[in-house]
């Protein structure tokens, strides 16, 4: 197994605002509470021990021992669970979307991820223990995001009517999905294994929570994964009053609006990733998660001939709980509240929205968690990478984008020097004698002296690009090669973990592929990690 790393930023797919996150830009300082570096997690439990309620242990304890009914949970898992009441454990964790069959590959480097990180807290402060946790987003609706995995460059789809929250869905018609996995993947190598852990989860549980959870404790259990729910009536009592704080004073509205402004004065390239509501939360029953407003002096659900005074609802949210379901905004609150959390692990777009939320946080007085980039991965083959040698190329030339990619190659074999950038500096040289002389005569003609340069200019472009093109024609084998591999290894003109599901790479590499993550990718790593193998 050979490894080779790129730093974050020089791969081209990762925002302006993370990679100043992972520079530590001084600007970002005050959006982040500690940057994850191992000393600082000294610090982190301290402050998280003294802000995390005792009381807060022993029901998550009960809670996630009744959401393990009915599954085999590992040992080491079940060791995890137990060690969740004692003062001296702490959490790491992750969340993620019920996508089917763990939808695209990154779903495994995040928990991977977060496992490292627990291992190697345990070894660096022995007095403590640490947990690696997978949240479910048991109660987002959005199923279209959710309902299909990409198999062979083909979508796998699950046809199904659906509303309310995703984790309730009943798993029934999956039974369609699994023929049409079995009939892309055949017969051969490892499949048969793949069919059965697809089975096993989908077809074996009655909900996507169920079906979920049993193939991410199939996947991870042995590492000590605890997976949690955070549908569940008692884990919600204990955001009954952080809820309160949103939906009658706006308070999370009010924090996060500050805090926008402030990250668009650090640097307009910043994008936005989530804007606050007043109410940032969804009435949750049954085939129902819609959002809650204020209209005309009432609580409304929307789509709904659903209203509330505010007596009404501070009744139903005292009562029920479970039937408030946090937003984008207040899920995190949430985590951080019922876990004793130190870290949240995830990918670009996820922290970009994290941190927009300290002053929230810093305004309810829970601890904001540490914010960890999750590990990103290529796994590419000895033969692919031989490929690349072969064209003169290092495979981080394949993050550039396609065109740039096949100039570069085409430059490089072309017997031709197609770069006129020494044209375009002697041009320039020209152009200066010209403005010099316009100046001494008739200031009026610098303009159309400047014209004349970008006419120039333009000529010296356009005539590159044709014999760039004339040479493309030309070499056309080089061009088709690089090509289809590049499409090979970033479909869709993407990374390779946003596109693939784990599948493939599980008939590849069979039962070697988990611990070969586990083994390499360290998540206190900078860099983007490319990973060849047999």
């Amino acid at each position: 197994m050979e490894v080779e790393c790129i730093p974050f930023k020089e791969t081209g797919y990762f925002s302006q605002l993370i990679c100043d996150y992972l520079d530590q830009k001084k600007d970002l300082t005050p959006f982040f509470n500690r940057y994850p570096l191992p000393e600082n997690f000294g610090d982190q439990i301290k402050e998280k021990a003294a802000n995390y309620p005792k009381g807060h242990r022993s029901i998550l304890v009960n809670s996630l021992k009744k959401q393990y009914k009915g599954i085999e949970a590992f040992k080491a898992t079940q060791k995890n669970m137990d060690a969740l009441s004692k003062e001296t454990t702490f959490t790491v964790v992750t969340g993620h979307q019920l996508n089917l069959f763990t939808g695209p590959l990154y779903f495994l480097y995040k928990i991977v991820s977060t496992i490292n990180l627990a291992k190697k807290l345990n070894k660096a402060h022995p007095e403590n223990h640490f947990v690696p946790v997978y949240w479910m987003a048991t109660e987002d609706h959005d199923f279209d995001e959710i309902n299909y995995f990409n198999l062979h460059g083909k979508k796998v789809l699950w046809n199904k009517k659906a509303s309310g929250a995703v984790g309730r869905l009943s798993t029934e018609g999956l039974e369609d999905v699994f023929e049409v996995f079995g009939a892309e993947l055949g017969n051969l190598g490892l499949t048969e294994s793949l069919k059965e852990i697809f089975k096993k989860a989908y077809l074996e549980h009655s909900t996507l929570t169920e079906a979920t959870r049993y193939l991410a404790n199939a996947l991870f259990g042995d590492q000590g994964l605890v997976i949690v729910d955070g549908d569940d009536a008692e884990l919600k009592e204990l955001l009954v009053p952080y809820a309160k704080k949103d939906i009658l004073d706006h308070t999370p509205y009010d924090k996060i609006s500050e805090t926008i402004n402030a990250l668009s004065n650090v640097s307009s390239d910043y994008n936005i990733q989530v804007n606050p509501r007043e109410i940032n939360y969804f009435y949750l029953k049954d085939d129902l998660r819609e959002r809650i407003i204020l209209k005309k002096g009432k609580y409304h659900v929307i789509n709904t001939h659903i209203d509330f005074s505010k007596e009404e609802l501070l009744e139903e949210l005292e009562s029920h709980p479970e039937r408030f379901s946090p937003n984008v905004v207040a899920r995190p609150l949430y985590q951080e509240v019922i876990l004793p959390n130190l870290c949240y692990i995830g990918g670009g777009g996820e922290l970009a929205y994290w941190l927009e939320l300290k002053s929230y946080f810093d305004e309810l007085g829970v601890t904001f968690p540490m914010l960890m980039l999750r590990n990103s991965a290529l796994l590419i083959t000895e033969k692919q990478s031989e490929k690349v040698e072969k064209m003169g190329l290092k495979v981080s030339h394949l993050f550039m984008k396609q065109h740039s990619l096949i100039n570069k190659k085409i430059r490089g074999i072309s017997n031709i020097d197609i770069d006129f950038t020494p044209q375009k500096r002697l041009l320039e040289e020209q152009f200066e004698h010209m403005y010099e002389l316009a100046e001494k005569t008739d200031e009026s003609f610098l303009g159309a002296v400047k014209a004349q340069e970008v006419k120039q200019k333009k000529g010296l472009d356009n005539l590159e690009k044709r014999l760039l093109r004339a040479q493309k024609r030309k070499l056309k084998d080089h061009v088709v090669r690089l090509t289809e591999l590049q499409n090979k290894l970033f479909p869709n003109q993407s990374l390779q973990e946003r596109q693939l599901n784990f599948s493939e790479m599980y008939m590849q590499m069979g039962d070697e592929l988990l611990p070969m993550l586990l083994d390499t990718l360290d998540p206190f790593s900078q860099d983007f990690t490319i990973l060849k193998h047999k």
